[in-house]
C-alpha cells in the first residue's frame, strides 16, 4: 500500500477522452430519483460514455422518463425487462455493454460531475485495472460526508484484504457503485441473482482479480441513505437469513479457495459479530417474527462453537468480542442484559464521563492562556 501525497489525477481533454466507460444504471419504480440520477451521469465532465438504463419491469412512468431522456441523448440505451432484480438488471447491463471500463450506479442515487474523470485519470496514471471512491451518505436532513484529500495504491490483494478487514478509513464497501474497472476484470463474472445482498460475492470476486487498485478517498457518489422502500435501509427481515447470511458463508468459502484462509477467519470474525447483533435486533421486535429470528441466529451461533477460538484469535479480532461470545453461550439471556446494560448506563456514562474531561481540559487551558 502506498499513500500518493498531494496527488490529484490530471484532468483529461475532450480531445482524449478516447476510452468508452459502460455506465449501467439500475432502475425501478423511483420516478422521483431516475432522472437525476441519469442526468447525473450524461454530465459528466468526461463525455465518452455509453449509458445503460435497465429498467426492470417498473409499474410507475420510470420507463417513460427513461425513455424520454434516451430520445435527448444518443448515448442512453434504454433496455426494458420483466423484472428480475437487481442483480438480473446489472447482469443485463454488462452483457450489452462495450466499453472498455464499466461502472455501475442506482437510479436512485447520482454522482458528482467529475466522477468518471477523476476515477479514470487516476487508475490510467497509476497503472491500475480498478478504481474506488469515497462516497457521502444523503440522509432526510443531513449529509454525512468524511473525505479525505488523500490517494491509496493498493498492490496486489490488498484492496481485497482491507476490504475483508472492514477497515472504517477505507470506505471500499460492498457496493458495486463506487468502483470503476477495467472490462477484463469483470470478464466471466455476473452478480448472484434469486435474492439480495448480491454485491458481497460480486465485490469480492472483482477485487480478488485487481493486481492494482487506486482509492480516491474523495466522495463522488451520492447515496440516499433513508429512502422509504429501499432494501438497503430494511431492518432484519427474512433475507437476512435467506440471502445475506448465505451470501457471507459463500465469500467464506471463496476466501478459503483464493488460499486466503488468513481472510476466511476474519471475515468469519464479522460475521458472527453481526450474527450477535442480528439477534440483539431480533430481540427488540417484539414480535413473532423476532422471536423466530432469535432462534435461527441462536443455531446459527452454536452450529459454528467450534470455530471461535481460531476465529477470535485472527489479526483483527478484538478480546471483547469474543468474551461477548463466551457469555452468549453461556446464556443468551445473560447476553441481552449485559448489552442492556452497556446500552443504558456504561455507553451513556462514558460518554458523560468524556464530555466532563474534555469541559475540565478545556478550563485549564483557558486559565493557562489568561495567565
Amino acid at each position: 500500500m502506498q499513500i500518493l501525497e498531494n496527488y490529484h489525477p490530471s484532468r483529461i481533454k475532450i480531445a482524449d477522452q478516447a476510452d468508452l466507460i459502460s455506465v449501467i444504471v439500475a432502475a425501478y419504480n423511483t420516478p422521483e430519483y431516475i432522472e437525476r440520477g441519469i442526468n447525473s451521469v450524461r454530465f459528466q465532465t468526461y463525455q465518452n460514455l455509453e449509458i445503460i438504463v435497465v429498467d426492470d419491469g417498473s409499474t410507475d412512468d420510470t420507463g417513460e422518463r427513461c425513455d424520454r431522456i434516451a430520445d435527448k441523448d444518443a448515448r442512453v440505451r434504454v433496455i426494458h425487462k420483466k423484472n428480475g432484480g437487481l442483480a438480473a438488471s446489472r447482469n443485463t447491463g454488462m452483457a450489452a455493454a462495450r466499453g472498455k471500463f464499466i461502472a455501475f450506479i442506482d437510479g436512485d442515487d447520482w454522482i458528482d460531475p467529475d466522477m468518471y474523470e477523476r476515477m479514470l485519470g487516476a487508475l490510467k496514471e497509476q497503472g491500475a485495472n480498478a478504481a474506488i471512491c469515497r462516497y457521502r451518505q444523503v440522509h432526510k436532513t443531513y449529509i454525512d460526508d468524511q473525505s479525505v484529500d488523500r490517494v491509496i495504491l493498493f498492490e496486489g490483494q490488498e484492496a481485497l484484504q482491507y476490504y475483508v478487514q472492514e477497515t472504517k478509513e477505507y470506505s471500499i464497501q460492498n457496493a458495486a457503485w463506487n468502483k470503476l474497472y477495467r472490462r477484463e476484470v469483470l470478464e466471466g463474472l455476473s452478480f448472484p441473482t434469486g435474492g439480495w445482498y448480491e454485491d458481497i460475492l460480486f465485490t469480492t470476486w472483482a477485487l480478488s482479480r485487481t493486481s492494482r487498485c487506486i482509492y480516491l478517498d474523495t466522495a463522488y457518489y451520492n447515496y440516499i441513505i433513508d429512502r422509504e422502500g429501499s432494501y438497503m435501509n430494511a431492518r432484519i427481515n427474512e433475507h437476512t437469513l435467506a440471502d445475506q447470511i448465505p451470501a457471507y458463508y459463500e465469500k467464506t468459502k471463496f476466501l478459503k479457495e483464493l488460499g486466503r484462509e488468513d481472510l476466511a477467519d476474519i471475515h468469519d470474525y464479522f460475521l458472527y459479530k453481526r450474527v450477535l447483533l442480528f439477534y440483539e435486533g431480533a430481540y427488540r421486535m417484539k414480535t413473532a417474527d423476532g422471536k423466530r429470528y432469535m432462534q435461527e441466529f441462536a443455531r446459527i451461533i452454536e452450529d459454528n462453537r467450534q470455530d471461535y477460538a481460531r476465529v477470535y484469535g485472527c489479526a483483527v479480532a478484538d478480546p471483547r468480542d469474543y468474551r461477548k461470545m463466551k457469555l452468549f453461550l453461556k446464556s443468551p439471556m445473560l447476553y441481552i442484559c449485559r448489552s442492556c446494560l452497556d446500552e443504558r448506563v456504561i455507553i451513556p456514562l462514558k460518554v458523560a464521563v468524556k464530555k466532563l474531561l474534555r469541559k475540565i481540559r478545556s478550563v485549564k487551558e483557558s486559565a493557562g492562556s489568561a495567565k
